[in-house]
This record gives structure tokens, sequence and C-alpha cells, in this order.
């Protein structure tokens, strides 16, 4: 095969000077053929040819951004199997082939017909070979070259970000990094300096420095302070061609901030800090509010505050309100002018979050002074107790003392104080109080049996100013006296058989008290002494507050007595000792041989208390199904007599006959308002009656009562219906006058008005009640309740 020979390989490395790194076309054994060997046989056993071509393709180069006004050439393809005649034609393939790159196909040269741009493609792949014009028969084999676009430096460098923001802490070390600047150049950076970029600070000096090879920002000033000037604005230019003259430059800028550091210590606004203060605070109250300034922000500025000395210890402290990093004095305990008036405190505040770096600058911390002045306040008689309970006998008489309470004004000027009950608390008015000395005491008889505990509220109040006054709870106990007798347990009901033998027990009985000995019941049980001589039943007490009913001779007859009456007395073991008779009501029943009561004569089922559980449910059921066969024959009955209305179509006589007929037009149909019927309020006014005569709706002249005995009780009620009577006939919005009116009668005013509390004062003020002595026995009690002073004065 014939060598395909460029023969424009050394003018384009001529023109771009042999760029570094590059190789030229070279050809072998200067361009002439190499011997082919053999290199194997087909599938006919003709031996295999291979031509070695005489030549080893290289890159062309190209300048970008050309901008003459011809074609730029690239190169020249020629063959040695060309002979110059015309009949070899040059062929082109790849990319950009025929519209970026185009070759004349007689001679094989090479041009480009646009402007190229390195940054857009760096190289192209292109295939070339020579073909017989005429027979189309390849007069070489198809080679591939590269056409690579030579850089020029067209492209300024451009920075990632613009702009940078960066922080760096106050009061840095010089040379402390903040941030790193990167620029990027498109041009080739493996060609020249068109693509090394140098890194320089336009604005920012001389506060911060730039490294020209890294770009990293770094402070050049120390001490620099937040507090004075927390921002700063940094240009920084990158400049291509290693920064040399005629390069291409860009510029960022970079926002710094300076970070707060605890460098300042936090300061009271005061020396000295004055609170007022009135003695009625509560506990928990703020007192004042201490405030501090740091310069510093954020945790820097977080502060602390406590008490480091004070003439009241643990009446205040200091809380700390973090919005406003104000230090709150708060009250811990009740405060007393008479005994205190002027709390002298120190106070220290000190930063949350201290820098070690900045511990030379001072102490982080301040004090100051604070005093609080206490003001007096009228305040209410204080109780010496909290509360007071008190023991009293129930036997006690009326005007005994069951014990005494005492308060005292705590204000400098010791008002003398007035004590009273609280009639809500002692509504049954058993208990009253001195007004000086405050001494409890009874106003009638005591029962435990009825109320074991009284709990009720004893005033005090300053005598000239009884707006001031405070209360205490009273618990008065009742202690117990024997002054009840036993009594049975409960209602027994019991029966003997007939057939009973001697000594059998019938039934175990046990007792009960209401009153309550310390160490507990001990009751005794006995037969009544008068029927022991003819007792039929004896009773034997098993000393543990039960006893037995036995019998005392074999068999009983209740023919002969149905019913046996046994009185067992009991006695408790209190001091004195009571005792009381209980009667146990025996019948004599029919039984079984094993002791089952099969009957009992009507006689002695009278004879019980009353009757069990079981026979009041049988009566009561009977007397339902009673009265439902009453209703169910009712309404039989009244099933059988309904009848049509009417019989027959010839007897019409005294039958009421319906018909639709509507009447005759207006005046019939309104002849009565229907409307009334429905919301008789809503009738309109002054309408007159169609169904009556004109005059006979002017209200007719009121008669006077005819004279009556004096002795007729019931003149108001007939007065009272014959008005109605009257009223309802002369109404124009009254019903059909073949209807029927109801009245409710109410009766006469009160003497006494209305009692209703609904319209009673709400206050507790001084009301005169004595005049309800003046209407009779029936409100006697009221009289003495509300009738007499609250207290004695």
């Amino acid at each position: 095969m014939e060598t395909l020979c460029v023969l424009m390989a050394l003018c384009a490395a001529a023109q771009l000077g042999l760029a570094a790194g590059m190789r030229p076309l070279r050809r072998t054994a200067a361009g002439h053929k190499m011997a082919a060997g053999l290199t194997g046989q087909d599938a006919n056993g003709v031996p295999l040819r291979r031509s070695k071509r005489g030549w080893m393709w290289n890159q062309f180069f190209l300048l970008e951004e050309y901008t003459g006004s011809d074609m730029q050439y690239v190169g020249k393809l020629h063959s040695d199997s060309d002979r110059e005649d015309g009949s070899a034609r040059y062929v082109l393939t790849g990319d950009g082939a025929g519209t970026l790159f185009k070759i004349d196909e007689k001679s094989g040269d090479i041009h480009a017909t646009k402007r190229l741009d390195r940054e857009e493609k760096a190289y192209y792949m292109l295939h070339a070979k020579a073909v017989n014009r005429f027979t189309g028969e390849a007069l070489e084999g198809e080679s591939d070259f590269i056409i690579k676009i030579h850089d020029i430096n067209d492209n300024e460098p451009r920075f990632t970000k613009d702009p940078y923001v960066a922080r760096v802490p106050e009061m840095a070390d010089i040379g402390t990094p903040v941030i790193q600047v990167t620029a990027l150049d498109a041009d080739d950076s493996t060609y020249g300096n068109s693509a090394k970029v140098v890194y320089s600070i336009l604005e920012g000096q001389p506060y911060f420095s730039v490294d020209p090879e890294t770009g990293m920002i770094k402070t050049a000033l120390p001490g620099m302070d937040r507090e004075v000037k927390d921002k700063y604005q940094v240009v920084i230019q990158g400049k291509d061609m290693a920064g040399q003259m005629g390069g291409l430059s860009g510029t960022t800028t970079v926002s710094i901030t300076l970070a707060d550091v605890n460098d300042n210590p936090p300061r009271f606004t005061k020396t000295l800090y004055e609170f007022r203060v009135p003695e009625s605070t509560l506990p928990g109250s703020a007192v004042g509010t201490l405030r501090a300034v740091d310069n510093d922000i954020g945790e820097n500025a977080e502060m602390d505050y406590r008490i480091i000395g004070s003439d009241g210890p643990g009446m205040f402290d200091v809380a700390v309100n973090r919005s406003t990093q104000d230090g709150v004095l708060v009250l811990r305990k009740t405060l007393d002018f008479e005994r205190k008036r002027q709390f002298s405190l120190r106070v220290q505040v000190e930063n949350v979050h201290v820098n070690p770096r900045f511990f030379s600058v001072g102490p982080f911390r301040d004090e100051a002074s604070v005093k609080v002045t206490v003001e007096d306040v009228d305040e209410p008689p204080v109780f010496e107790r909290q509360g007071y309970v008190v023991e009293v006998r129930e036997d006690a008489a009326p005007g005994a003392v069951v014990g005494s309470v005492a308060a005292s004004d705590p204000d400098a000027k010791r008002s003398p104080v007035r004590y009273s009950i609280d009639r809500r608390t002692d509504m049954d008015r058993v208990f009253d109080v001195h007004a000086v000395n405050g001494s409890v005491f009874l106003l009638r008889q005591l029962d435990r049996e009825e109320s074991a505990w009284h709990n009720i509220s004893v005033v005090a109040s300053e005598f000239n100013n009884h707006q001031q006054s405070s209360r205490v709870p009273v618990y008065v106990r009742v202690l117990d006296v024997n002054d009840n007798a036993p009594t049975f347990a409960t209602n027994y009901e019991t029966f003997v058989c007939e057939n009973a033998k001697a000594n059998q027990r019938i039934q175990t009985i046990s007792a009960m008290d209401l009153d309550e000995p310390a160490g507990g019941h001990r009751f005794s049980f006995s037969l009544a002494q008068e029927s022991t001589s003819k007792a039929n039943f004896s009773v034997r007490d098993n000393k543990d507050n039960t006893a037995w009913i036995l019998t005392r001779r074999n068999g009983y007859s209740a023919v002969q007595k149905s019913v046996h009456q046994v009185p067992v007395v009991i006695s408790d073991g209190g001091l004195p000792a009571r005792s009381a008779t209980s009667t146990l009501t025996v019948r004599v029943c029919t039984c079984d041989r094993e002791g089952n009561m099969k009957l009992c004569n009507a006689e002695a089922l009278t004879a019980t208390a009353g009757l069990s559980t079981g026979a009041l449910v049988a009566i009561l059921l009977c007397v339902m199904i009673l009265l439902l066969i009453v209703v169910l024959f009712a309404a039989l009955r009244r099933q059988r007599k309904k009848e049509p209305l009417i019989i027959s179509k010839e007897d019409v006589r005294d039958n009421v006959v319906s018909y639709n007929d509507e009447g005759g037009g207006e005046e019939d149909t309104q002849a009565f308002d229907m409307g009334a019927l429905r919301n008789p309020e809503a009738v309109e006014e002054g309408k007159q009656r169609r169904d009556i005569a004109p005059e006979a709706c002017y209200p007719p002249v009121r008669r006077p009562p005819a004279a009556r005995p004096t002795r007729d009780r019931n003149g108001d009620v007939r007065d009272f219906i014959e008005q109605k009577i009257q009223d309802n006939d002369a109404d124009p919005a009254a019903p059909p006058y073949d209807s029927l009116a109801t009245y409710a009668y109410e009766g006469g005013g009160s003497v006494a008005e209305s009692l209703s509390s609904l319209e009673s004062a709400t206050t507790e003020g001084e009301q005169d009640y004595n005049y309800l002595s003046e209407w009779g026995p029936r409100f006697k009690k009221l009289a003495d309740m509300y009738g007499a002073d609250d207290s004695d004065s």
C-alpha cells in the first residue's frame, strides 16, 4: 500500500513555534516504501501481505480566536500514490468535517472555516483517506489525526462566589485564617501562564492580607475590637499570566464580621439601689429590678446575680430575666414593719461564660448595694394559733366555757380587739364568744349522739375598724357521757316449735348503744325480775355482748297461747351503768321433725310488730293485678259502647253533620280569627268579633257585687271569678263563647309580704328584725334567731 504523506506538518510546527511537548510529524525511511512481509494465508491459501506505513501521525495545532479575513490554513494531505494527474481525490470525515474544516479534494489542503474557541472544544478527531476519483478504489488506507486548538489568554479569572461571607473572632492574633477565596481561569493550564492566577488585596488593608498563591485571607492587625467596629469589606483581585503585565483579572468582595468574645465584664448601672415595699407584700412577689450592662452580646452577655451579704438572711433572693439579663429581687418571707423596717443587701453580678484568655483584663464581676425599706400597712388582728381544738362534755350546762381564743393587733397602735362568732358556721346558735376576752361558751345543751364535732369560726376585728378582721377555726369535740340505755341491735322475729324441748336455743340476741365508751361496750343480759317465776323462756348471757334465748319446758301449744313476750334486761358497763328492758316476741308454730316451721296461726301473724317483706310484696302485687283488671274492663266497655255518628240516613235528629262548604266568602271565614287559638298573644289589638253584635264588644258597666253575709269566706273567690268572666266576654281575642275558660286563684296578699331571699341584701350589714315578733307565735323562732344581737357586747 502506498503511504500517505502529510506535507504541512513542518509548516504548522513552524507557525506555532513548536510548542513544548509537541512532536513534529516524521516519516520513516525518508518517506520511502517499506518492504512487505508474509503475515499468513487466507481461506483460499493465498498468502496475505501487510503493507507498513511509511509515516506516523501526530496532532495538528490551530490557534483559537483567529481574527484574519481568510480561512485559517490547517495543513495538507498528500499520498505517495498521487501522480499529480487529478485522478486522486482526498476525503475528510470526523468532527467538524465539511462544516468547521474543509479539504480541497484535489490538493488535500485543509482550512478552518470559522473562529474556534478552545474553551468550547479543545481538539477534533478527523479521518482522512485518498481514493481514485474515477474508480473509487482506495489509494491510501483511512488514517486518523487530531487537530488541537492552541490556547491564547482570552479568559479572565472568575471567582467561585461573589460576595464571600466570613466570620473571625474579635481580638484574634495576626495571621488567623479567615476564609479562602478561589478564582478559576478557563484558559489552558497546561500551556503557558494563561491560567495561572495570582491573588492580591485591593481593599481591606491594614486589617487583612491574602496569600497570593492560595487565596487564603488572614488577619493582619492585632486587637480588632468588635465593640469598636464589627464589619469589614475586603476586595480581592485574581490576575492570570502569573500577575505579569497584560494579564487578565477579576475581583470579588469578602464581607467579614468580627464574632464576639467575652472580653468585657458586666457593670451595674448604679452603685446603690433603693426599693420600698409594703409589709403586706406576699412572699414570691418582685420587689425591684437590678440592672447591669455588658458590651458583649449573646451568651457572652449572660449574667448571674446572687446576694453575697444581707442583714436579713433568707428574706430575699435574686432571679434572672434571661430576655433582658436583669436581676429581679424577690421576697421570700413575710415582712413585718413592727419587727424590722429596713434591710441592707450586697448583690454581685458575674458572667455565666468566662473566656480564660481574657482573665488578665480583670474580674468579670461587679457589686452593688441594695436598701429595702418596709412600709407600714394597717393589718388585721393576728390569732396566736392557726386553729383551736377544744373539748366539752355533752352534759355541760348552757353558759359553760369550752375554751378561749386570743388575737392581737400587730400594728404599732395596738388597737383593741373585739371577738364574735361567724353565725354562718353556727346556724343553730349553740356557741357564743365573749367580745372582750375571747372565751367561747355554750348557749344550749349538747348531744354527742346528734353531732360529735362542731366546727365554728371566731372573728377578731379591730374595735375602731371592723374592716380589719381575721378569723380562726375552732373545732369543738363533744365528749361522750353515758346517757343512753342499750337496746336490741335489731328487731328480732323468732318462733318456737310446739314440739320444742327444754333448754333448746331459739334465738341469739345482741345489743347496741348510742354511747361510745373508751374501752368499748360491755353488755350484760338477764330476764326481767317480774317474769322469772312464770317464765316460759330463759336468757343465758354469753359474756361476749350476746345472749341466747332458751326454752324452759318441753312442748308449747299454739291453741293455748300463740304468742309469748320475753322481757330482756340489757345493761351497759358505763359509769354510772344504764339498763333498759327490751321485749322479744316469740310465736308458737307447728314444725316438722327437723324443726322447720310449717304453720303459724293468724293470731300469731298479726301479733308481730309488723308485716314481713314477703307479705308486703304479695299485697302490692295483688293490688297491681286488680288495678290492671279494672283498666282493661273499662277499656273493653268503652269499645262496646262506641257507635257510628249517624245510625241511619233517615234519622238525622240531633246529629252533627260535617261538610266541606267554605261558606259565604270573607265575611264568613273571618267571623273569628283562628290565629288567636294558636297564639293568643299575637292577636291584633282593637279587632272586633264578627260573630256577635257590635255593641256587645264594648266593655259592659261593671256591677258592684251583691251584698253577702259577712261570714261568707268565699266572697273573694266569687268576685275573682265574676271579674274574669266579664273580662273574657269583653275580650275580642277570646275564644268562641261556647269555650271553657279556666282560672287559677292564688288567694289574697300576705301581711308579711314576700319572704323570698332573692331580693335580700347580699352584704352582711346590720338589719333590724324586731318586727318579726309582731307577726305572731308562728314567727317566734325567726324572731329569736334574728331579733337579738349576734354576740354579747
